[in-house]
């Protein structure tokens, strides 16, 4: 695990938007755990959010992870864990498009690209 990949799921770090590995990447894949390898989002579901961090409106199974409330920073938050491990990949928001209302704002180093064939 690199140190910003350690930064981000271990100590609940953030990455500057727009200067981060997938904010603006327009490939067609899967995104995959950094920790674990384990498929977590789909570029299906990506959208641009405007923010400078890789955002989906779902995940590929929601069992795969666990939303809990993150008060840091001064403010209450909705954090995302990858369920397997309890590891940070990110925040939601109720800011995002059909079909779910949903924006999943994630930390490009909590994941893994891996392009479609």
């Amino acid at each position: 695990m690199s140190s910003d990949t350690y930064d981000i799921m271990v100590n609940k770090g953030t990455e500057p938007p727009f200067r981060n590995p997938y904010w603006d990447n327009h490939q067609r894949g899967i995104y995959l755990s950094a920790a674990t390898g384990k498929p977590l989002f789909s570029s299906d579901a990506k959208f641009d959010s405007g923010t400078g961090w890789p955002s989906f409106f779902k995940p590929i199974d929601e069992k795969d992870i666990m939303i809990v409330e993150d008060d840091s920073y001064g403010e209450v938050r909705q954090e995302v864990l990858e369920r397997s491990t309890g590891l940070h990949l990110g925040h939601i928001f109720d800011d995002g498009p059909a079909p779910t209302g949903k924006r999943y704002c994630l930390d490009s180093y909590a994941l893994k690209f891996v392009p479609a064939k």
